[in-house]
């Protein structure tokens, strides 16, 4: 696809407003695809990273290359978009890599793992420091080619009946969380589960779970678990950054005319960027909500903390030394971080506490 020279050359102006010229759509064929998202419409947020896409490129192509965005469940189980992706029953998904990670823990590392990178760290290593190449090695094993295409930015630690004063109370504790966050905290004696978003709230009312993780506020906020659960807990370490991903069929994407193939490149981008800034817009009121409907913002103690990175290390160590593919894109993975953070911390950061701590 050669998208880190697209990138390049285009910069982002081109990239939010790339077309096709009139005598291009001309020669073009109409092309009509579906997809199928993860997510529900009622999440108008990150299911309408999905619609942001379609419709930049509908726009994009004279109305000529035309992409029908189905809610999860519509067409396909939300946790098997990946897989009628791949085998060709649709043409593309917008889901999180990590959903899949019972198929192979690296899928993790395509959203999110725990105590890995931000939103912009992440954008860079995927971006220009080599993980798309390695991630679209990975996912070619799985008869697709991937596009980021949206971020929620970090997440909130999750909504729980109780709380936590010390590592001991997370055993036996039900909870839904998704990807790699599940395995650690079931190394820590929680039960873990994966549940799609619509699913949960009925769950966590009849006590089928004690936990819930989501998003953040504005996503949590109109699921309504404040409603159920009044302890709100920060950070969600497992997903510093949490990419979201459009999975297209790789024979249909051979198919597709290059400027139609641009078009996507150029949709999907705008969808990343814009959904990370309308999270950032909509949050910050949300919580001050939630709030005043009694919620209580809990921070996890540093035990669990502690022992979460401690368990989050030896898992990535332990994975790494069974599975080459994890272990070819862990190593790059985790180098860039430390780069990064390195960066970060010298400027970012400092600012980030001292400006933090003004009243």
């Amino acid at each position: 696809m050669e998208r880190r020279k697209f990138l390049q050359h285009a910069g982002i102006a081109g990239i939010l407003t790339a077309g096709v010229a009139p005598a291009v759509q001309a020669q073009t064929p109409a092309v009509k695809w579906r997809l199928t998202s993860s997510f529900p419409k009622s999440l108008d947020t990150i299911y309408g990273g999905a619609e942001v896409m379609a419709n930049r490129v509908r726009a994009a192509t004279g109305g000529k290359f035309d992409i029908q965005v189905f809610a999860g469940g519509e067409i396909a189980p939300p946790f098997q978009a990946l897989d009628v992706t791949q085998n060709g029953t649709v043409e593309c998904c917008h889901t999180c890599s990590y959903y899949y990670v019972g198929k192979d823990k690296t899928f993790g590392f395509g959203t999110s793992v725990p105590f890995g990178m931000n939103f912009r760290q992440f954008n860079a290593w995927v971006y220009y420091g080599g993980g798309q190449q390695l991630l679209d090695e990975f996912y070619s094993n799985y008869n697709i080619v991937s596009l980021l295409g949206g971020n929620t930015g970090i997440q909130m630690g999750g909504w729980f009946r109780k709380e936590f004063k010390s590592l001991k109370d997370v055993k036996g504790v039900k909870m839904r969380i998704a990807g790699l966050g599940g395995t650690v905290f079931s190394a820590l004696g929680m039960v873990t589960q994966q549940i799609p978003g619509a699913d949960i709230y009925p769950s966590l009312e009849k006590g089928t779970i004690d936990g819930a993780e989501w998003v953040g506020p504005y996503d949590d906020e109109k699921l309504g678990f404040y409603k159920v659960a009044k302890n709100y807990y920060f950070p969600g370490w497992w997903e510093p950054g949490p990419g979201i991903h459009f999975f297209i069929n790789k024979d249909a994407w051979a198919k597709l005319p290059k400027d139609y193939q641009n078009a996507f490149q150029s949709a999907a981008f705008e969808a990343n960027v814009t959904m990370m800034a309308e999270y950032d817009h909509k949050n910050p009121a949300a919580l001050q909500r939630l709030v005043k409907n009694g919620v209580k913002l809990k921070s996890y103690p540093k035990d669990i903390m502690d022992a979460a990175y401690k368990a989050a290390k030896a898992l990535y160590a332990d994975e790494s030394g069974k599975n080459p593919a994890f272990k070819k894109i862990a190593d790059s993975y985790f180098k860039y971080q430390k780069e990064q953070n390195q960066w970060f911390g010298v400027a970012e950061a400092s600012l980030d506490r001292f400006l933090q701590a003004q009243k």
